[in-house]
């Protein structure tokens, strides 16, 4: 009894009560579910992967064939899906931040179409935007010889979009790391010109300029020192279709269209909100010093903004990485599609592929979570 009346020990006797409980229940899920896979005779473990799968992917970021194992077929499923989850995250992001801004300016014509973008698309389920712009506006375009074509290198039709493919035929790897090096040394400086900034208010002369020549002038110098050479794979209509190039399916393009304006949408009442959590006396002090609207805005509302705007924010990347398995709707081979969908069809091991499936997502989901978590601290406001 005095053991229980202990403020400090009760709460852990009822904490560790729950977490038995919760044990034992996982415990009896997962042995019932063996015994019942067993007594109607359905194999369990995970041997099916090094299996043939037998069918095609019209969509591969990796090779893959009809000969490669059910393996192959979760990693493609994997890179397919961190494709258009990354597009529709960078694409989303810069489509809502200018919607948002844009619902908050004293343009009137545009801040009208900026609400209407925003209540529009916000409002219709994403499942039917993706299927309006599969089946009503993509399924519209010309077949490949009625081709939309530009410069005669890029080709628009039913099939896909087609672009050239650069190919570095010689002198690659010196040429990435030189990329690499430049990346990194223009960060740097970056980093440096913040830091004096902050020390004296006065960033470094000329720290632009310096930053593209950085970023620019490596790669050229060692491309020429190098001599690499550089071709491009023109796409060209060969029977019913175009070979060579780059493809872009159809079924990416809807389904990153959708994700795109969908996300968008959500992001810009995010931002509108942020930018309207500043104080206006910034904006106003700001002005009185001389700033332009662009630098005001650039400058004083949006880093100030972004504490407000960051968690919700990480909320419409969550939503969005989860959205992309809507996929399967139009056949864009994405992890649902061909994993849990044709894989787990043709092995019957649904509990190992819907598991592996969910693990998927949750690691993706807490990546992304952890990265804009650590990006919420760093610009948390430090009290002194």
């Amino acid at each position: 009894m005095r053991l229980w009346r202990d403020a400090s020990f009760r709460p852990l006797l009822m904490q560790g009560a729950v977490v038995l409980i919760i044990v034992m229940l996982a415990i009896w899920v997962i042995s019932n579910t063996m015994h019942n896979l067993e007594h109607r005779g359905i194999s369990t473990g995970f041997d099916f992967l090094s299996q043939e799968a037998g069918f095609g992917i019209i969509q591969s970021l990796v090779e893959y064939d009809e000969s490669h194992s059910y393996g192959r077929t979760f990693v493609v499923g994997i890179l397919n899906t961190l494709l258009v989850s990354g597009l529709g995250i960078f694409f989303a992001t810069i489509l809502g931040f200018l919607v948002g801004i844009a619902r908050l300016s004293s343009n009137w014509l545009l801040a009208r179409l900026a609400s209407v973008f925003i209540e529009t698309f916000r409002n219709i389920p994403l499942l039917l935007q993706i299927l309006f712009w599969y089946f009503s506006v993509l399924a519209a375009l010309p077949h490949p010889r009625q081709s939309y074509a530009l410069w005669d290198s890029i080709f628009l039709n039913l099939r896909g979009l087609f672009l050239p493919k650069p190919i570095i035929e010689q002198g690659l790897l010196p040429v990435m790391v030189s990329v690499l090096v430049a990346i990194g040394l223009t960060l740097l400086f970056r980093l440096k010109n913040r830091m004096r900034r902050l020390d004296t208010g006065k960033p470094i002369p000329g720290a632009s300029l310096w930053m593209t020549a950085l970023l620019l002038g490596i790669p050229a110098v060692v491309w020429g020192l190098s001599g690499a050479t550089l071709t491009l794979d023109t796409p060209a209509l060969k029977g019913f279709n175009f070979r060579g190039g780059i493809a872009i399916i159809p079924e990416l393009g809807a389904l990153l269209l959708a994700l795109t304006i969908y996300t968008a949408a959500f992001i810009a009442e995010v931002v509108r909100s942020g930018i309207e959590s500043v104080q206006k006396g910034q904006k106003e002090a700001a002005a009185s010093l001389g700033l332009k609207p662009g630098k005001v805005l650039s400058l004083v509302v949006i880093p100030q903004a972004m504490r407000v705007i960051i968690p919700p924010l990480t909320n419409q990347y969550l939503n969005l990485a989860k959205n992309s398995s809507l996929a399967t709707a139009i056949g864009y081979p994405d992890l649902v599609s061909v994993f849990a969908g044709t894989t787990l069809n043709q092995t019957g091991q649904a509990v190992e592929v819907i598991a592996m499936t969910m693990a998927v997502y949750l690691t993706i989901s807490l990546t992304v979570s952890l990265l804009m978590n650590t990006y919420n601290k760093r610009m948390a406001l430090i009290e002194r």
